[in-house]
């Protein structure tokens, strides 16, 4: 009964800022924070499956974003915009189309995740992490050579999809698919690591050889769990091209896959927990170094002894994220949750979310 009172909790919490959002009590600069912690939670969630449980290391997780990104982003035109001619699905039919095609960019990203699962089969560490940094430009550098979907130029025009949905009724759609698709993201991850397959996960992390001498199928677990990682970070990616109505191949680099590696490393290392919050630190962290005026506040002793320097928010949020990694690496290599769920640390949510 606590667990259903914990989830009407949180379907009311939902609710209310879906209400909030529509009758204008959040601005929507608000919400575009809102929406961005809830890609970002995607994102680091889902690497945390492959970095954290698994005890794997990869660097390109922004390619399997950039794959949902630009399916879904294709799909979404085709049916409801005007870019490639006429739309082949009635605008009614938003609704129902719209989440069928962020799973099919989820889908095609977990496919294209066998670009690195089946190299991890006799790699790990480093080279696998070279493996995955290959794939993120092998993906990047495709994207930008097919002219018909805007090559290096970009893709838009999805847009007209969320109009569609706005025709239909006047309320905050992409903040409803966003809360929903977040809260699918964190409830699938958290039933996949307490199923069997889970726990093999948790195995090879362990003891990779123990784990196949205990019959621990671990080539299909590692496709499993890669599979299912990189479609959670295509659906992000797909919910992030709609957000902006606008997608370009540079825009899902390294830099974007060193952001979930931050958000996976300060949250902690296997904490579903610990990835969630250090999702909502590392955003809220981004918004304030958008400030030019704390930037020059907190810059003036530099800016003084080098008057010529000129920081832009840009180049100190490129010169902060690696500095919280390399800070976090020294004086905290564990995370802020460490391998812990919320549970562990505080017992008496257990009785909330204990799974029978």
């Amino acid at each position: 009964m606590r667990q259903y009172s914990l989830n009407i909790t949180m379907v009311i919490a939902a609710i209310m800022l879906l209400v909030a959002a529509h009758f204008g009590f959040i601005d929507n600069y608000i919400q575009i924070v809102v929406m961005t912690i809830g890609i970002n939670i995607m994102m680091s969630t889902s690497l945390n499956l492959v970095n954290g449980n698994m005890g794997e290391f990869t660097c390109g997780h922004a390619a399997f974003m950039c794959i949902g990104a630009y399916i879904s982003s294709i799909l979404s035109v085709l049916c409801f915009g005007s870019k490639f001619g006429e739309a082949l699905l009635p605008a009614s039919s938003v609704v129902i189309v719209f989440p069928i095609i962020l799973i099919i960019g989820g889908f095609v990203a977990a496919l294209s995740s066998l670009l690195v699962s089946i190299p991890s089969f006799k790699t790990r560490d480093d080279y696998l992490a070279i493996i995955s940094i290959a794939v993120n430009y092998m993906i990047i550098s495709a994207i930008e050579n097919m002219d018909f979907i805007g090559g290096s130029r970009g893709f838009q025009g999805m847009k007209d999809t969320v109009w569609a949905m706005v025709d239909i009724f006047d309320g905050p759609w992409m903040l409803f698919w966003v809360v929903n698709f977040t809260f699918f993201t964190v409830w699938i991850i958290r039933r996949f690591i307490s199923s069997t397959y889970g726990k093999g996960v948790n195995a090879i992390c362990q003891d990779e050889v123990a784990a196949e001498i205990m019959s621990v199928n671990t080539n299909k677990i590692k496709i499993v769990n890669f599979m299912l990682a990189a479609g959670l970070a295509g659906c992000a990616g797909g919910l992030y091209a709609h957000i902006i109505g606008y997608v370009n191949p540079q825009s899902f680099n390294i830099l974007k896959s060193t952001e979930a590696l931050v958000m996976v490393y300060l949250g902690g290392m296997g904490s579903l927990s610990g990835a969630v919050i250090s999702a909502i630190i590392f955003t809220g962290l981004l918004e304030v170094l958008r400030s030019q005026a704390l930037i020059d506040g907190l810059l003036s002793p530099v800016t003084f002894i080098f008057p010529d320097w000129e920081p832009s928010a840009g180049v100190i949020k490129w010169v902060m994220i690696p500095l919280l990694l390399v800070i976090v690496m020294q004086f905290r290599p564990e995370g802020i949750m460490g391998n812990r769920e919320l549970g562990d640390v505080f017992p008496w949510l257990k009785k909330f979310y204990r799974f029978k």
